[in-house]
């Protein structure tokens, strides 16, 4: 391991930049402490590869590079444009492929593909700008479920953009909002019930797809939903393992197994779900999902006595053999 050389690539032209560059830390460090050779890759806003303080050009940031560790989060990252440049420059990389990473970034496509697998999910309805009458589009869905919804981008991670809504005069309010962020959004039946999150990591401990433990989300009273001010302030609490029954923590690993493997997804991922009377539902899947301190994925290692850097070191390995 210590003869390989990693270059770490974080920031990126998303939303979830801030994120990505904690992550990205977290991971530099680890692999510091495992003695291992890194190159730290900043990627800024506006899309320049800076290396040193120096602006390169892809290839060149690379140059003698053994393996691209992708610490980015969101658009560039996450929707299979990094994986097609690195594919490109022949440079082998931690997680998903091009293709499952576009698929499970757009949360209508990850519906279609898990349509018949088995998993359960919340109604949903796909509203673009070409939907022009926002007023006639609300009343549409009012229709067809509710009356509680959730407005999410197509697109996105963090719970960035993600707005709750009550009746169609309130859903009218949320897409025009969201409409003015992006060209689509999903509205989504809002399902009330306990938050949880399952990883999934290929090959750990010598398992084909190792099952992390359940996670159980409980944000603040103020808030109806994990949304974004409330995932990295200390203010949700993280439960691992969840507090759920041994039949619900077997319905959502065997759920989250199947996002992995339906998807075509590789080396890690975590899926989300809310856990309801009326059973277990997917909300959706991150391809790369965080890795810093306040992270989940960490959390649910640390449940199992695995240790981050071993971790860390496995995703590695794994991207060299792939």
């Amino acid at each position: 391991m210590k003869n390989l050389r990693v270059a770490v690539l974080r920031g990126g032209p998303s939303s979830e930049y801030e994120v990505s560059l904690r992550t990205g830390q977290e991971v530099i460090s680890s692999l510091q402490r495992s003695g291992v050779p890194v190159r730290d890759i900043i990627i800024t806003r506006q899309g320049e590869w800076i290396v040193d303080g120096y602006t390169k050009e892809p290839r060149e940031a690379l140059m003698a590079v053994d393996v691209a560790f992708i610490a980015l989060h969101g658009v560039y990252g996450e929707d299979g444009t990094i994986q097609r440049l690195l594919e490109h420059l022949g440079i082998r990389y931690t997680g998903s492929g091009p293709y499952s990473s576009a698929v499970a970034m757009n949360k209508i496509l990850t519906k279609e593909m898990l349509q018949d697998a088995g998993v359960k999910m919340p109604a949903h309805l796909r509203v673009s700008k070409e939907s022009s009458d926002v007023r006639r589009v609300a009343s549409t869905i009012e229709s067809l479920f509710g009356p509680d919804y959730i407005v999410k981008p197509v697109y996105g991670g963090s719970s960035i953009g993600v707005r709750r809504a009550k009746g169609a005069m309130e859903l009218t309010s949320a897409l025009t909002a969201a409409m003015e962020e992006g060209t689509e959004v999903m509205v989504e039946e809002y399902m009330s019930g306990r938050e949880a999150t399952v990883g999934i990591v290929d090959g750990l401990r010598g398992v084909a797809r190792y099952r992390l433990p359940v996670v159980e989300i409980v944000p603040p009273d103020t808030h109806d939903f994990f949304s974004y001010d409330v995932k990295y302030d200390g203010s949700t609490d993280e439960i691992c393992p969840g507090r759920f029954s041994r039949e619900e923590k077997e319905q959502l690993e065997e759920a989250a197994e199947k996002v992995h493997a339906r998807l075509g997804l590789k080396h890690y991922s975590r899926s989300d779900f809310i856990v309801t009377n009326k059973g277990v539902y997917f909300l959706e899947v991150n391809t790369l999902p965080g890795l810093t301190n306040q992270s989940l994925l960490p959390k649910a290692l640390n449940a199992v006595g695995h240790p981050y850097d071993d971790f860390i070191l496995h995703l590695v390995q794994s991207a060299h053999k792939s």
